[in-house]
């Protein structure tokens, strides 16, 4: 279900001039005017047309789709009834459900994903209202476990090394799990279970049909106290040093990328999970090779006898060279491609080599040279051959 949380505070039938009875029709010719008398091409620099046209924008996005259109009807019917008060078998405006039932969270956008670290502005009005309808009174929510903060840092790499892979050693400065008391916090190595909240993480309270739950300011919604701080970290569980660790960089990074190494980040506190680090990798370019997604590709250079008779040619790898067997009469600029030479692939495949052959002309030839390429080039001529006989200038 797609509804949003600023609902409760619009009037989009107001926005669009029309009455919440509106028939479907009469909704879509409102908008349609109102967007084209504040179109902002039709009204440059006029801020308040700009405004009007995006508030119906928005008001035709939720009351001119059905099922969104029905939600919204319905949740303005129960806040006009006096919001979330009360009790009874069930609800104004068409809701059927008993308390038993109904979970503010259908209304208001589901369960939302939360931060790592507490609640996140996206959430959605469940973090706000989380247990507000539960059952029996006894709250939905355990502990959320708090984590240690993510960490990034940057590398760089030569080409070889991230076209292959390689193992880099860092050195990281943050929180690390304390030596003394080896993360807990405690000095005996064991928290206290929070007697304000049992172990929960929050508080519950019960008013009528409902039960109310809030994160426990006791112990912060962690479900543990400590009674007997650490002396080292006092109690955090964490203290602030310098470690180094070995990253694994895999085959085939490309420039720009970020690798994420799950745990690798600060520690959490009083022995919490980590955070993960995240190591952006640079790659400098190389001097022969250039990469097209998995594919390695070099351009070696060739005389135009190796061209025009046929020949085989060495080639560099990432690893050995390998022979390259020109055809006679190839192309200059023709790529040949050589299976399974290029960038390692996971499950011990690999691209593929592409070679581009280009035509070197020597800048100085002695006397034999010159005398026997004259030859040849006479030889061309009386053999009709041209370059130029099918090329579009002659045209």
């Amino acid at each position: 279900m797609t509804v949003q949380r600023e609902w409760a505070d619009k009037n989009y039938y107001a926005d669009l001039g029309v009455s919440s009875s509106a028939s479907d029709s009469e909704i879509k010719k409102a908008y349609r005017k109102l967007a084209r008398e504040n179109h902002p091409d039709n009204n440059p620099g006029d801020k308040a047309a700009e405004d009007r046209f995006k508030k119906a924008a928005e008001a035709y996005d939720v009351v001119g789709d059905e099922a969104k259109r029905q939600e919204y009807d319905e949740l303005k019917t129960m806040l006009r009834s006096g919001g979330f008060g009360g009790g009874g078998a069930g609800f104004p405006g068409g809701f059927r459900q008993t308390a038993e039932d109904f979970d503010v969270s259908d209304i208001f956008g589901g369960r939302g994903s939360r931060s790592q670290r507490g609640y996140s502005a996206d959430s959605g009005m469940d973090d706000i209202f989380g247990g507000l309808f539960n059952r029996g009174g006894a709250s939905r929510h355990s502990a959320r476990p708090t984590r240690g903060a993510d960490v990034e840092t940057e590398i760089t790499l030569e080409f070889q090394e991230a076209a292959k892979g390689t193992t880099i050693p860092l050195q990281l400065s943050g929180d690390a799990p304390c030596n003394t008391c080896h993360g807990s916090g405690s000095k005996s190595g064991n928290p206290t279970t929070c007697g304000a909240c049992s172990g929960t993480g929050f508080t519950s309270e019960n008013k009528g049909a409902f039960g109310f739950s809030a994160p426990c300011p006791q112990c912060g919604s962690t479900g543990q106290v400590i009674t007997d701080p650490c002396t080292t970290c006092h109690g955090s569980g964490t203290t602030h040093r310098t470690r180094s660790i070995t990253v694994r960089i895999p085959a085939g990074v490309i420039d720009g990328q970020k690798v994420r190494l799950a745990g690798q980040g600060e520690a959490g506190p009083n022995g919490k999970p980590s955070g993960d680090l995240f190591v952006s990798v640079h790659v400098r370019p190389d001097k022969v090779f250039a990469r097209s997604g998995d594919d390695l590709e070099v351009t070696v250079p060739v005389s135009f006898a190796e061209l025009a008779l046929g020949d085989t040619i060495t080639v560099p790898t990432l690893d050995a060279p390998v022979k390259v067997k020109l055809p006679a009469g190839t192309p200059n600029g023709r790529t040949l491609r050589v299976r399974g030479r290029g960038v390692p692939k996971r499950g011990n495949s690999a691209g593929d080599l592409l070679v581009t052959v280009e035509v070197k002309v020597p800048k100085n030839l002695d006397a034999a040279a010159t005398s026997a390429l004259r030859s040849y080039a006479q030889a061309e001529k009386d053999a009709g051959f041209s370059p130029r006989s099918d090329w579009a200038g002659n045209a």
